[in-house]
């Protein structure tokens, strides 16, 4: 009797207990994919990136230029929020063979602030933004170095003028600053546009001609050649009577 409500009973058990073995599988949620933990001490930006593991060009450039100790003093030496846009390697490698080489150094200090926002922005915050983006390029004049943010859905896409792109992924987040990759170099119009034609130079100026017309002689040009001819015909004139009373002089001797 036990073996007949043994057989009858464990296979129904066993069917309920992979039923809802099943549905609680089915309705825990999935695990977030977590992202690099920060380095500990004070923020630092290359160190940020440095976890990212595929951003060694844009490191490079932010020693070479310096930005990076620019940042790292704004982010820890006051409250500025910030949003960075690093380009991975396989953005530089996609540039034109000597892009970065033909520019200044104030090319390529401008190039790294173009990709910095002055402000903290989330994935979300990207929907709202006002257009153009105030970067640390050209802070001054921000219409210098447009930057236009749009969403479609949850993809967000960046615009220069130059560029089309859109951010890749997030790689840091804590509320003061924020780090999105991008596949594609952020390339200014004011650096990498085309340039306007220098100015012609002045066309040269012809000699002027001399005037043949003789100058008009003033009043006392006149005066002066009137006395001048008036002394020469007194001269003569003595002259004339000199030689006659001498000639009448020797005829009576």
């Amino acid at each position: 009797m036990m073996k007949q409500l043994l057989l009858t009973t464990f296979p129904s058990l066993l069917l309920f207990l992979l039923i809802h073995s099943s549905q609680t599988l089915a309705q825990a949620p999935a695990p977030a994919l977590a992202l690099p933990p920060a380095p500990s001490g004070p923020t630092n930006v290359t160190r940020i990136l440095e976890k990212g593991g595929q951003f060694s060009i844009f490191i490079r450039l932010l020693k070479a230029t310096g930005e990076d100790s620019n940042l790292n003093i704004q982010l820890n030496n006051s409250n500025n929020e910030m949003t960075i846009f690093a380009p991975s390697d396989n953005a530089f490698s996609s540039l034109k063979s000597g892009t970065l080489n033909q520019l200044t150094d104030e090319d390529k200090s401008e190039l790294v602030q173009f990709h910095v926002i002055s402000s903290y922005l989330t994935s979300t915050q990207f929907q709202t933004v006002s257009n153009p983006l105030r970067t640390e390029a050209g802070s001054a004049e921000p219409y210098n170095f447009p930057l236009n943010v749009t969403t479609t859905g949850s993809s967000v896409n960046i615009s220069t003028g130059l560029t089309n792109t859109s951010v890749a992924g997030t790689v840091y987040t804590d509320g003061q600053l924020a780090v999105y990759q991008v596949d594609q170099v952020l390339l200014p119009e004011k650096i990498f546009g085309p340039k306007a034609p220098p100015a012609p130079a002045p066309a040269p100026t012809k000699p002027k001609k001399k005037s043949s017309i003789a100058a008009p002689v003033s009043n006392t040009e006149k005066s002066s050649g009137t006395a001048v001819n008036f002394a020469m015909q007194n001269v003569v004139f003595l002259g004339v009577m000199m030689i006659a009373m001498v000639a009448n002089f020797s005829s009576r001797q």
